[in-house]
């Protein structure tokens, strides 16, 4: 029995010589065939590929494609699993296993006062905590456990070197002064723990398996298929079972002329990387500057003296002379390259240069799509996406490739990518498992502020909606509530004291909750209140069972909370999830999986047991135990099903498909950082064969290059989205480009590396998408973007085509309250009575900070319901009182200062209002018959006697007198023979101001309410350019006698202004985002009356004066 060595430059090769193994049967046929493989992406291409080899048909259509009886188990576990059994260890129950970590706790908490231990005390003290109360002391000991595991597989003989006492670095060096200490940590470490490391168990495990060859539950025949690195540990104990057994390692190496080279030159023993013979020998510069690991897994194997077979199997592609091709036959014969002609049409390999993520996505769309159209054999299943960072790219990947509904109302998809069968593989469990989602919200609020966005956030995570039956309109509901009750973070006022707020009681859960529940009870206007809280005027009677859900999720969270704080063993943590979520969230039957998973992971943390129940634990120490979990591991059922797979660096490296492609090779992403770890004794000065991240990174790359049959094409980000600046690539595809500068032969000019690398432009609808000889992209709407672009420049559509018909009879009666509103917001009337569309206010984020100041809108609310409550009789420090139980204010004597300012000049504005006033305010109903024969019905309150009183905290601006002037005129034309008239009240400049109108006679009022309803009819078919601000200023300008220019002038700097009508929401849905003066005054679709005596030179300031010249005549201002 002995070793043998299969290789190949891809693995296609390699698997068809595996199936001619494995088609021979072992001796007991109920056996299980064992072949080890690196990652689940692999095993799921391996057995597709070997169902085509194996089973027992052999006619025309081959084999009956059954793969069975074959177990892939990763090289580690196979490795442990005969070391186990051969030193009579349970994998489950070593001490020396991720149980380490336990035991290394309470040692570092032990010793970590003596003086050898300073440097790691000084680590643990940096967050101000002492080292056993350390956030960081958990951390620090898994990444010292993983450490000594690393050692123990990479260099065992230095711990057995500190086994004996001797402080080297198991390659004949001394230890570092600056790592001693770490010496001192094992030697207590392993008293502490009692039994011999795995270090000192090997050699002792190898020779059991040497002498009894049945001790391994193995079969006679393994295979280790495409490992690109095996640790010292793994390659004896493979030489071991090698004894007894045929083990079969098929490994995929970049070049059969390289390890000719390096078969010849290798040296004896493991030498340090930095004096490596063989480093120099690659003539091929990727050869040298990606492939070190294939180089040194050479170098690991080259010392295997049962080494009986070394067999090249080479590909079998057919001739091929595109770039990607020539470029992968001077890797395999490991030649310089020479520069040759690129043939015009040669797309094999593709470098695409882009303005950041999102663009690189779009991009990566429209050449799939363009390589499948050009080759209708090619399927989905024959492109392979690797990404080095696929969490951050997988929400514009689902986005970009419809992954999500992707279709129009219609049912048509709205891009061609859509209909592309995408699998985004290897996702981590967070985004997979929407409990584990809630786990690790969890773990981020249990020491955090829970502010309101973060409670919503929750509250919107499916399984927590399911649990509390929340739907969309539900969460928006609760959104309102609470933004109006004045949440912003806090559970509770003691939940503040880590902040120094314990006594701020005001903006917490606890305070917003009760004023959403004593809503539910009382209204706001009712006096008095609930010991700090003011009831929510927003809560209606059919809200209550809503209002009560919110109060179950925040209860339940808050007792979720509690039970994740402190001190507390493993075990205790653990309960405190598994509870939280059963409290917070609820599946579908169809989605049992999800609860039984995210119990499971939980169970398999918990079964850390002995020491771990009695260590005590930190919340950040439990975050660090649950990130790998949380982070995922990848299932092979995610792999080949079919569908175009989308996946990390690792799952799929080295299996060939016809297209590959790597996403996000962007410079500082790729390759990982290069920092090195400081207390990585092997890192200080590693040998050959040890693990380098970056390195593998870059063979990473290599295998990608490889495994690409047809087309590689590679996405970077070139230009920064935002200044245009070009960006550099990552190093090792800069390093690709300047070979393919070498292999290409410049032409015309063009640099050779142009020919490959295409720099998009920054949009989709970029005209140079879109090229009449060679368009690139399939986007429909795109095209239309460009075709846009490029054509004859026209005026933007008119918000409406035709003028709309008339929407009842033209004399039917007209609604008070409806010509008021119209008056003071005529485009929104329109938009809203006619069109049946509100446009809402921009979204408003629910506020997180407590307040520190009072914008102008929060200033105007406290100040209006100031007013409004003094003039209804209340009692100033009742109002006070109220307004700091509202939440609006910022707390304390900062609140308490503001309010008063505020309150000060209400209060002024409050006894204007109520000077003069006689007895309580009545309401009078209207009907006021129009010479046209219209009526105009309603009611109109604040009545005394013959006068109507409004007062506000408002600006006495256009709106509140074009109220006051409706109002006026109804009543003049409805009861004739009273001397009416209208007194408005509101913030002047440091004093109240106030506007008096005097009722004309009954028959001119009578007209001119006429003229507003001919003017409201129209408006109700179109928007007129009757903004309220702007005609004021222009009605009021000649009615000082200024010529027309001189009052458009006026206008037009009102308009402008920075809360002027240009800015109003409701004016830029109709006339453009970025509306101009100008739009007020083209002229109109149809004509439209605007009063017999009015004579101006546009639209706009005819419509302005029918409407502002008899109020300002009749109008009192001081």
């Amino acid at each position: 029995m002995t070793l043998h060595l299969h290789r190949s430059e891809r693995a296609d090769p390699l698997v068809r010589a595996l199936a001619e193994v494995l088609r021979e049967p072992l001796a007991d046929p109920f056996a299980a065939e064992v072949v080890s493989v690196p990652a689940r992406g692999v095993e799921r291409w391996l057995v597709q590929q070997l169902s085509h080899h194996l089973g027992t048909g052999n006619g025309a259509r081959g084999r009956d494609g059954v793969c069975a009886n074959v177990e892939f188990p990763f090289p580690s576990v196979l490795v442990a699993a005969a070391l186990a059994a051969a030193s009579d260890v349970d994998p489950a129950c070593d001490p020396w296993g991720e149980h380490s970590v336990w035991t290394l706790i309470e040692v570092i908490d032990g010793c970590v006062g003596e003086e050898w231990c300073a440097p790691l005390a000084r680590h643990l003290s940096r967050t101000g905590a002492p080292p056993t109360q350390s956030d960081r002391r958990f951390v620090t000991a898994q990444h010292l456990a993983g450490l000594y595991s690393s050692y123990a597989q990479q260099r065992p003989a230095m711990l057995r070197d500190w086994v004996a006492g001797d402080d080297t670095d198991g390659a004949g060096g001394e230890l570092p002064d600056d790592l001693r200490w770490q010496v001192e940590l094992w030697r207590r470490l392993r008293t502490a723990i009692g039994t011999p490391g795995p270090a000192e168990r090997h050699d002792e495990a190898c020779a059991a398996l040497r002498a009894d060859p049945a001790l391994a539950d193995l079969p006679a025949r393994l295979s280790l298929f495409g490992p690109t690195r095996l640790s010292t540990e793994q390659v004896t104990v493979l030489e071991a079972l090698a004894e007894h057994r045929d083990v079969h390692l098929w490994l995929p190496h970049p070049s059969a002329a390289l390890w000719d080279k390096v078969r010849t030159s290798a040296p004896q023993g493991r030498q340090r990387r930095r004096e490596d013979p063989t480093a120099g020998l690659p003539a091929h510069r990727l050869l040298a500057s990606l492939g070190r690991d294939a180089r040194e897994m050479q170098l690991a194997l080259s010392g295997w003296a049962s080494l009986a077979t070394d067999q090249h199997h080479p590909r079998d592609d057919p001739p091929d002379v595109s770039l990607l091709h020539r470029l992968q036959d001077a890797l395999r014969t490991d030649i310089a390259p020479e520069p040759a002609a690129l043939d015009a049409n040669d797309h094999s390999l593709q470098v695409h240069a882009c303005h950041g993520r999102t663009r690189q996505v779009e991009v990566l769309r429209e050449v799939l799509l363009g390589l499948l159209q050009a080759d209708q054999t090619l399927e989905p299943r024959d492109v392979l996406v690797m990404c080095p960072d696929i969490e951050s790219y997988a929400p514009l990947i689902s986005a970009t490739f419809g992954l999500g509904d992707g279709a129009e109302p219609g049912g048509q998809p709205a891009h061609p990518g859509h209909r592309l069968r995408v699998r985004l593989a290897d996702r981590s469990l967070r985004q997979t498992n929407p409990l584990l989602a809630v786990v690790s919200r969890l773990l981020e609020l249990a020491d955090g502020r829970v502010t309101a966005s973060e409670v919503l956030g929750l509250a919107g995570l499916q399984p927590v909606r399911r649990r509390f039956r929340f739907d969309d309109e539900d969460l928006d509901r609760v959104r309102d509530w609470v933004s109006t009750s004045g949440v912003r973070w806090g559970l509770d006022a003691a939940h503040r004291a880590p902040y120094g707020l314990d006594g701020v009681a005001q903006n917490t859960w606890r305070a917003g909750l009760d004023r959403i529940l004593l809503g539910a009870a009382m209204s706001e206007d009712e006096p008095g209140w609930l010991g700090s809280a003011l009831p929510l005027d927003d809560v209606d009677s059919t809200d209550i069972d809503l209002a009560g859900r919110v109060a179950e999720l925040v209860d339940r969270l808050t007792k979720a909370l509690d039970r994740l704080r402190g001190d507390q063993p493993l075990g205790s943590w653990l309960d405190g999830l598994t509870s939280s979520l059963d409290a917070l969230t609820s599946v579908a039957d169809r989605d049992g999986w999800q609860l039984t998973q995210a119990r499971r992971e939980l169970t398999e943390v918990a079964t850390a047991g002995g020491v771990a129940a009695r260590t005590t634990l930190r919340l950040a120490d439990i975050r660090a135990l649950l990130a790998d979990r949380l982070r995922g591991r990848p299932t092979r059922a995610g792999f080949r099903t079919g569908n175009l797979t989308m996946c990390s660096m690792v799952p799929m490296r080295s299996v060939p498909h016809r297209v590959v492609c790597l996403l996000g090779l962007d410079d500082g992403v790729f390759p990982r950082s290069a920092g090195t770890d400081g207390d990585d004794v092997l890192a200080r000065d590693p040998l050959v064969g040890e693990r380098d991240r970056r390195s593998e990174d870059r063979q990473l790359l290599l295998d990608a290059i490889l495994a690409a049959q047809e087309h590689l094409v590679v996405l970077y980000t070139g230009a920064d989205e935002r200044t245009n600046l070009p960006m550099p690539p990552a190093v090792p595809l800069g390093e690709l480009l300047d070979v393919v500068a070498a292999t290409v032969e410049q032409q015309d000019g063009e640099r050779a590396r142009d020919r490959v690398v295409t720099h998009h432009p920054l949009q989709p609808f970029d005209p140079r998408n879109f090229a009449a000889d060679e368009p690139f992209s399939f986007d429909h709407a795109a095209l239309a973007g460009a075709r846009g672009a490029v054509g004859p420049r026209q005026d933007a559509r008119p918000f409406l085509e035709r003028v709309l018909d008339a929407p009842g009879a033209a004399t039917g009666d007209i609604e008070l309250d409806d010509l008021v509103r119209f008056l003071g917001h005529p485009v929104q009337h329109f938009l809203r009575k006619r069109l049946g569309v509100a446009v809402r206010d921009e979204e408003n984020d629910v506020l997180d900070a407590l307040s520190t100041h009072l914008e102008p809108l929060d200033r105007w609310r406290v100040g209006d319901r100031w007013v409004s409550a003094r003039l209804a009789g209340v009692a100033a420090n009742v109002v006070r009182d109220a307004e700091r139980r509202r939440g609006e204010l910022p707390p304390g004597e900062l609140g308490e200062l503001l309010l008063s300012e505020v309150a000060e000049e209400a209060e002024r504005i409050a006894d204007a209002g109520a000077r003069g006033l006689v007895g309580d305010p009545t309401a009078i109903d209207v009907a006021a018959p129009l010479p046209s024969g219209s009526t105009v019905r309603g009611t109109v309150t604040g009545v005394h006697g013959d006068t109507v009183r409004r007062t506000g905290f408002s600006r006495l601006g256009p709106k509140p007198r074009l109220r006051a002037w409706a109002q006026l005129l109804t009543l003049a034309t409805t009861y004739p023979d009273r001397p009416w008239r209208v007194v408005t009240i509101g913030r002047g400049q440091g004093v109240p101001a106030r506007s008096e109108l005097t009722a004309p006679s009954a028959e001119q009022a009578a007209a001119l309410l006429d003229e507003l309803v001919t003017l409201y009819r129209h408006a109700m078919r179109q928007p007129l350019p009757l903004v309220a601000n702007s005609s004021c200023a222009y009605a009021q300008a000649r009615q000082d006698d200024k010529t027309a220019n001189q009052a458009l002038e006026t206008a037009r700097k009102k308009w402008g202004e920075r809360f002027g009508d240009a800015a109003d929401r409701h004016h830029r849905v109709v006339w453009g985002e970025a509306p101009d003066f100008g739009v007020l005054l083209a002229k109109p679709t149809t004509p439209v009356p605007a009063g017999p005596t009015v004579d101006d030179p546009t639209w706009f300031g005819a419509l302005a004066q029918a409407v502002w010249q008899p109020l300002l005549t009749l109008e009192q201002l001081s």
